[in-house]
C-alpha cells in the first residue's frame, strides 16, 4: 500500500471522512504518499507513520520514539505540532531516549527503570531537584580547602586557578566565598536530563517484593 493508501484505510477504519489535516499533516512533514510503503526510507515511512497518528487529532496521543529517523528540522516540526495538540487540550504520551528532546518538549517526565516507575516530574522540578555544577576561574591559584566546611559543597576539581564545584541546595555560601578570591570568570548550571537519568541508573534497584504478581 501507497502513504496515500494507508491514509485512506486509517480514515475509514476511524469513520474520518475530512481528510484536510490529513493533507496538511502530509505537506508540513513532506511525506511522499505515492509509493508502496516498503519502498521508502525509515524516515519517510516515519513521516507517514506521525500522518496517521495525528490526522484524527485524537484526544490521547501514545508514541514510541516518535522522531527516530527523522531530520533536525523534521523532528522540530513534530515539536511543533505536539504543542499546538496541547494546546487544543490534548495529550501527547511518547517514549523516548532522545533525551534532549524530551527537555525541550516535555510538560512532565516518567523516568522508568528495570519495569518500575522511579520517578515522575516536571522537567523544571527535577532539574532544580540536581546538583549545580559552578566552575570558577581566577587570576591565580587559590586553596580549594576555602570550600571546606560549607553545606552541600564538594569540590570536584581544581587545576591551575580553575575550581568546579557540586553544589546541592543554595548556592550563596559557596558564591560568597568565590567572590572573596577575585574570579575572573564563573558558570553554573544545573545537570542536563541525560545527566539526571543516568544518576537515576547508578543507583540500585529497589527490591522486588515477595508478594508481586
Amino acid at each position: 500500500m501507497t502513504g496515500r493508501q494507508h491514509i485512506a484505510w486509517h480514515a475509514r477504519a476511524r469513520g474520518l471522512r475530512d481528510l484536510s489535516f490529513a493533507t496538511t499533516l502530509a505537506e508540513r512533514f513532506g511525506a511522499v504518499l505515492d509509493r508502496p510503503a516498503r519502498e521508502l526510507s525509515k524516515g519517510n515511512r516515519q513521516k507517514v507513520g506521525l500522518v496517521l497518528a495525528f490526522m484524527s487529532r485524537p484526544d490521547l496521543l501514545v508514541l514510541d520514539e516518535p522522531t527516530s529517523g527523522l531530520d533536525p528540522l523534521m523532528r522540530a516540526e513534530f515539536g511543533r505540532l505536539a504543542r499546538e495538540l496541547v494546546a487544543e487540550g490534548k495529550t501527547v504520551f511518547w517514549s523516548s531516549h532522545e533525551l534532549d528532546e524530551v527537555q525541550r518538549l516535555a510538560d512532565r517526565v516518567a523516568i522508568i527503570k528495570q519495569g518500575r516507575l522511579i520517578a515522575t516530574e516536571t522537567v523544571e522540578h527535577l532539574r532544580a531537584a540536581t546538583p549545580q555544577t559552578v566552575r570558577a576561574r581566577f587570576a591565580a591559584p587559590i586553596d580549594p580547602s576555602v570550600f571546606a566546611g560549607i553545606d552541600g559543597v564538594s569540590v570536584t576539581s581544581s587545576d591551575h586557578g580553575t575550581v568546579q564545584l557540586q553544589v546541592t541546595g543554595a548556592i550563596g555560601p559557596a558564591l560568597r566565598v568565590i567572590a572573596g578570591h577575585g574570579p575572573v570568570d564563573l558558570t553554573a548550571q544545573h545537570a542536563g536530563l541525560d545527566e539526571l537519568f543516568l544518576s537515576y541508573y547508578r543507583e540500585p534497584a529497589a527490591p522486588e517484593s515477595s508478594h508481586a504478581r
